[in-house]
């Protein structure tokens, strides 16, 4: 028996229980019960029950849930009365089968069917408004899966976008060293297959620890070194409490690639990039700086940063923000992601 059976037969229970409880004080205050009125009252309880769990059975059989409201208003009105005569009928019998006369009149018989239709009414009142809200949360919870089944689906789609864009810059880097320097296109491609090896495992989840994004974007921008060399500096400050902390998988790497295509490339020299994480409060700051400013004319809002932002924003919802500002001569990207 399963616990919404189980719920279903205490409800039934307690429910007639009460009905049979209510009777006898109120009959035995109005007028003096022998023991065959006490017998009556008590064989009543399995009576109803045996009634409402049949005409729960022709419910689900004619599937009346799933009917129009005013049908079901409808048949609710109906059976609760054929239920009452029903009930009268089978009450009647037992008061001759243990010997208690009767005096049958129109007007008795109208005033006992209209009282033991209350019951009934009582009865479906309950089992309809369970059931529509038992259908009302299953809706909700189908609905939040088909949510969440969208946003895995569109958060698959973004990473998978990033890693095309990804894989061309960091080409870009090794062709441009081919021909200028053989060896270090060479240690190049060593770096570079490091790299992949690591996105590779990270591809599979929606989140990964702060301290496995440090290492992947140490690797790639000492695969930018080779290309750069002294114009290309960085330096990370990286809280010891929050390399536990979990976030996007590729969030610092794009705006390092960012940093570096919009940044660094267009200097002379004395280019620098520093990667900044800690805890304020309950949201995780991770600032992502560059030598460099931004053109008003075209803003920052090419794949890497766009991507982000709806990344953020289907993980962590308004909380997810993630801005670019000018800070002493610094481009610096600032993310938050709630820790909670």
């Amino acid at each position: 028996m399963n616990k919404k059976s189980n719920i279903y037969w205490y409800c039934q229970i307690f429910g007639w229980s009460l009905y049979v409880l209510i009777n006898l004080i109120f009959f035995g205050l109005k007028q003096n019960l022998n023991n065959k009125d006490y017998l009556i009252y008590f064989l009543s309880l399995p009576l109803g029950i045996g009634i409402t769990h049949l005409y729960r059975s022709i419910i689900v059989r004619l599937n009346i849930i799933a009917l129009k409201i005013p049908i079901q208003i409808m048949v609710v009105v109906v059976f609760s009365l054929m239920l009452a005569v029903i009930y009268f009928f089978l009450t009647a019998c037992l008061d001759v089968l243990v010997g208690i006369r009767m005096h049958l009149s129109f007007v008795y018989v109208s005033e006992m069917v209209i009282n033991y239709s209350v019951p009934f009414y009582l009865w479906n009142i309950f089992y309809f408004g369970f059931k529509y809200f038992q259908n009302y949360k299953r809706t909700e919870i189908n609905s939040l899966r088909y949510l969440a089944a969208s946003k895995d689906s569109e958060l698959s789609s973004l990473k998978a976008q990033l890693n095309p864009h990804f894989m061309f810059n960091s080409m870009n880097s090794i062709r441009a060293l081919v021909d200028e320097d053989p060896v270090k296109a060479k240690e190049a491609i060593t770096q570079l297959s490091g790299i992949l090896r690591n996105t590779l495992q990270m591809n599979k989840n929606k989140v990964i620890l702060l301290s496995d994004e440090i290492d992947l974007v140490k690797d790639y921008l000492n695969l930018e070194k080779i290309r750069y060399e002294e114009r290309l500096s960085y330096e990370f400050k990286i809280d010891k409490e929050v390399t536990s902390c979990q976030i996007p998988p590729f969030i610092i790497q794009s705006q390092v690639e960012n940093a570096i295509k919009h940044g660094i490339s267009k200097l002379p020299g004395n280019g620098k990039i520093i990667i900044e994480a800690f805890k304020l409060g309950n949201v995780l700051k991770i600032k992502v700086s560059n030598t460099g400013k931004i053109n008003n004319e075209t803003p920052l809002t090419g794949v890497g940063f766009k991507n982000s932002i709806q990344r953020l924003e289907l993980l962590y919802g308004a909380a997810g923000q993630i801005f670019i500002s000018t800070v002493n001569e610094l481009v610096v990207v600032d993310i938050n992601i709630p820790l909670k």
